[in-house]
């Protein structure tokens, strides 16, 4: 069965830092592109992040970049998302997901269930 699991997230205030873990269990991780999702209330979920399985490749949206880092661990079966220099917009729950074919995508093969990122002005 496979899971994906999200740890790290919590409150912080503007210009803290948090990182998040994705741990993947029931599917070989190399295998896969790897996705961070977030969705603030009210609003769309959004591509985040996204890293192929060398690390070679990654993805950011425009409004994370240089603040945010993706990176990925296909020993531990784990990725995460090191985000700094964070604002309130940044306020969501985040996503982790993986899928088998593409790096970019809006509906991944499988997702995590969620964890809570709060960013105090």
């Amino acid at each position: 069965q496979v899971q994906l699991a999200e740890s790290g997230g919590g409150s912080v205030q503007a210009g803290g830092s948090l990182r998040l873990s994705c741990a993947a269990s029931g599917f070989t991780s190399r295998d896969y592109f790897m996705q961070w999702f977030r969705q603030a209330p009210g609003k769309e979920r959004e591509l985040v992040a996204a890293i192929n399985w060398s690390g070679r490749s990654t993805y950011y949206r425009d409004s994370v970049k240089g603040r945010f880092t993706i990176s990925r661990d296909n020993a531990k079966n784990t990725w995460y998302l090191q985000m700094n220099s964070l604002e309130p917009e940044d306020t969501a729950v985040y996503y982790c997901s993986a899928d088998r074919q593409v790096l970019v995508t809006t509906r991944p093969d499988y997702w995590g269930q969620g964890t809570q990122v709060t960013v105090s002005s």
